[in-house]
């Protein structure tokens, strides 16, 4: 009767303690992660004001160096390419217009390093990619060292540019290279790469082939290790051999990936210069005697640096960056189609 009495005399603390709480928990919980209760205090309003500002504090340091390192310079370029500028005299500016884009439009050698970038491209990407799905679809087998033969395949793409430049200038050397000790073997006369129009830019395609494959490959290997076991399954129970499989399951699941490769080695392509320019030696900066491996890239270097021109080549960057842009508004068009359709 006196347990009775005092249950029914204290039901609020019978009730309110839960079976293995520890005193103060609740209001320890409470006290943590949560606002003060007086929205006048100024713990409550700093504590909005924590809340609203963080995320803004937390992206501030990209939005500031890409104004001080990107904004700005592209602003500056795009100034200096409607002004008469030589690199001799950057006080002495002059109102030009849209004239240094009329020169650029109606000179030859712009479209020779235009015309030399999308050959370049066309001949170092297509390779580059297709050798990378194959690589891709090997090692997404069960292979022994897997992991050993990842990383020989970021190998290339680990070189510096002037190292894997050097090695394949040696390679291509009129006398005594590699390549025309093969070309020699086979019976076939040796090829003056560094002079030749087709050898010059097949030579500097295969530096780019050389680093980027690997790179690519792996980012296949791993699209592909995204897909699905359950569709190669159902593939093999209605017949379909390893070559189906990868025709009708693998490739479709890669366009995606296969599109955003494409993109980034032509764009890639499209600001081409360290290969170009150490593969030529003296000649380098304007893309061999001939001009004929010289790349957007290079012609601009050329005309900023060599002739002094700094007004026409800041419309050729503007040149640059305005393709670039098409690209990707391409690249997203497709993208958008590919959604739709699936």
């Amino acid at each position: 009767m006196t347990s009775s009495k005092q249950a029914l005399a204290h039901p609020a603390t019978s009730a309110d303690a839960a079976p293995g709480s520890q005193p103060g928990a609740a209001r320890g919980a409470q006290g943590r992660g949560t606002p003060p209760q007086d929205p006048g205090s100024w713990r409550s309003r700093m504590y909005r004001w924590d809340m609203k500002a963080s995320p803004y504090a937390f992206i501030a340091p990209f939005f500031i160096v890409f104004g001080a390192f990107g904004l700005v310079p592209l602003l500056y370029t795009a100034w200096y390419s409607l002004h008469n500028v030589q690199l001799s005299g950057l006080d002495h500016q002059t109102w030009a217009g849209l004239d240094n884009y009329k020169n650029l439009l109606s000179s030859e050698f712009f479209w020779n390093a235009l015309g030399n970038t999308f050959t370049i491209g066309v001949i170092s990407t297509v390779p580059q990619l297709l050798m990378a799905i194959g690589i891709a679809h090997l090692l997404n087998y069960r292979l022994r060292g897997s992991t050993v033969w990842r990383v020989v395949m970021l190998t290339p793409y680990a070189t510096s540019v002037a190292a894997a430049t050097l090695v394949f200038t040696l390679l291509y050397s009129w006398d005594g290279g590699m390549i025309n000790w093969l070309l020699h073997f086979v019976g076939v006369d040796p090829i003056n790469w560094r002079e030749s129009d087709w050898g010059g830019q097949f030579a500097v395609s295969s530096i780019v082939i050389w680093r980027w494959t690997g790179y690519n490959a792996l980012i296949y290997l791993a699209a592909m290790q995204a897909i699905p076991t359950d569709l190669y399954e159902s593939a093999a129970l209605d017949g379909a051999g390893r070559w189906q499989q990868f025709r009708h399951v693998t490739i479709p699941m890669l366009r995606p990936t296969i599109l955003f490769t494409v993109v980034v080695s032509t764009i890639g392509a499209t600001q081409l210069f360290g290969e170009p320019l150490l593969f030529g030696g003296v000649s380098g900066s304007k893309g061999g005697s001939a001009h004929q491996y010289q790349t957007l890239g290079l012609y601009m270097y050329d005309q900023g640096w060599n002739i002094g021109n700094l007004g026409k080549a800041s419309a050729i960057a503007w040149t640059m960056f305005l393709i670039l842009l098409i690209i990707a508004a391409i690249n997203l068009l497709i993208t958008r189609r590919l959604r739709k359709s699936q």
